[in-house]
């Protein structure tokens, strides 16, 4: 069976651990012998690329594995961080929220997760219920990778 995905590395400063960290994530192979992948993960601590951007990686010696160079092309999908403030609060009744206006979210531990915002998705409505939680103090959010199209919808309202 042909290989049509490889692990890629990715080194970058993370403004919420205050450190380089380095992120392993699953990217579709476009052009093994240029380095060219399409991310297909979603990003935990924010480098400046999100779900379906296409990139470049080179194969790195000291580390055995690709590791990404730069972004070639913005998909227009956005990348959101949050972060659960208050104790014992579920997070999955925001996660349940974002879901049903088509926001997935893949989650790190009981305090954190990412959210993925597509393109055609807007963002204000993505905004408004995060804000909602903000305000509540219930969360903190951040956001890593907004897209053009993401910040007009901003703009728009």
């Amino acid at each position: 069976m042909a290989e049509t995905h490889k692990k890629i590395l990715f080194k970058y400063y993370s403004t919420y651990l205050e450190e380089i960290v380095s992120e392993t994530m699953w990217a579709e192979i476009i052009d093994l012998e240029k380095g060219y992948f399409k991310l297909d993960n979603i990003p935990f601590f924010g480098p400046l690329i999100a779900t379906d951007d296409i990139f470049r990686a080179e194969y790195d010696e000291n580390e055995k594995v690709f590791m990404h160079k730069e972004t070639i092309e913005n998909s227009g999908n956005s990348i959101v961080q949050v972060l659960v403030l208050e104790e014992g609060f579920d997070k999955e009744i925001i996660r349940e929220k974002l879901k049903t206006i088509n926001c997935i979210s893949e989650v790190l531990n009981d305090t954190f997760f990412a959210v993925e915002i597509v393109r055609n998705t807007d963002y204000s409505l993505v905004k408004s219920i995060l804000d909602e939680y903000e305000s509540l103090a219930v969360i903190e959010f951040a956001e890593p990778c907004l897209s053009d199209k993401h910040r007009t919808d901003l703009l728009k309202n």
